[in-house]
């Protein structure tokens, strides 16, 4: 069985519904009931370790043989909540989960960092283009300040627990397809999406690189950065990185709309491979 927590996210769906359609047995925890009346589903708040110990280990009949997590409940963005709010809630949060699944016995946990670890908002330049795992974390707001202690807490209990798997996914702006509507209004003003280098991810294929980390046999803690394979832009890369970050090296040739929140190391490592992209959405589907 795989515990989803926050799996009536927008992300936390896709993954439920990913998993399901794999042959999982999946059990959603979450404070918000999900939409979705046959999904199997706990209320629980994960600030409280007991609330969180005792959703893991197994509630009657819905909850039992838990064999991995996939942790994605928090608050999802800065802003949405006043700063310690968002700090102490996702910190909490991501330790309670780490801690139970430790001593549970539960070895398999793949957690939702954030793309914002890489420094976003480029209001100070990346290092380099296309971004990646390469270089320490910037965090520029409390809520990426706690996805990147989630990412230390994780070092640490591997550390512990050598034969434990925690693998952090640095996800990017969770879009699902209806949300592409909103795609040609970017196009005119390159500055509108410059904060995270014009960066998307499809909840369909952060479900996958989810259930890809789950299957995966690395143990220890790792970070991916998980985006899809190209930007939300029309205008070539070439000219939006002269236009809005000439000085930062490229260091690679770049295609023409290809992500530039670097994904080699899930594909290398995971297999991960972006299957959905807004350029081939058409409005009257799903």
């Amino acid at each position: 069985m795989i515990i989803v927590t926050g799996g009536s996210g927008k992300a936390g769906r896709a993954c439920v519904e990913d998993l399901a359609a794999h042959g999982y047995d999946v059990v959603s925890v979450d404070l918000v009931r999900p939409a979705d009346s046959t999904v199997r589903h706990t209320v629980a708040d994960l600030t409280d370790f007991g609330q969180t110990m005792a959703a893991l280990a197994g509630v009657d009949e819905r909850t039992k043989d838990v064999t991995g997590i996939v942790h994605l409940a928090a608050i999802p963005a800065p802003g949405l909540a006043p700063n310690h709010v968002t700090f102490a809630t996702n910190t909490v949060s991501t330790y309670n989960v780490f801690e139970s699944a430790r001593q549970l016995g539960i070895k398999n946990v793949v957690w939702a960092s954030s793309e914002t670890v890489l420094g976003l908002p480029f209001d100070v330049p990346p290092p380099y283009a296309p971004v990646d795992e390469d270089y320490r974390g910037r965090p520029e707001s409390a809520y990426s300040l706690s996805k990147l202690v989630g990412e230390d807490i994780a070092e640490q209990f591997c550390r512990w627990e050598p034969e434990m798997k925690i693998i952090g996914l640095r996800l990017s702006n969770v879009m699902a397809p209806g949300d592409y509507e909103r795609f040609p209004g970017f196009q005119d003003d390159p500055m509108l999406r410059k904060w995270n280098l014009w960066g998307y991810i499809d909840a369909r294929d952060a479900a996958q690189a989810m259930r890809l980390a789950l299957e995966s046999d690395i143990t220890g803690a790792e970070v991916f950065v998980i985006a899809n394979a190209d930007t939300v832009m029309q205008t070539p890369n070439d000219k939006l990185l002269d236009a809005v970050y000439p000085d930062v090296p490229r260091r690679r040739e770049i295609g023409a709309h290809e992500t530039l929140l670097g994904i080699d190391k899930a594909r290398r490592m995971l297999g991960y491979n972006p299957q959905y992209s807004w350029r081939d959405h058409r409005p009257d589907t799903p």
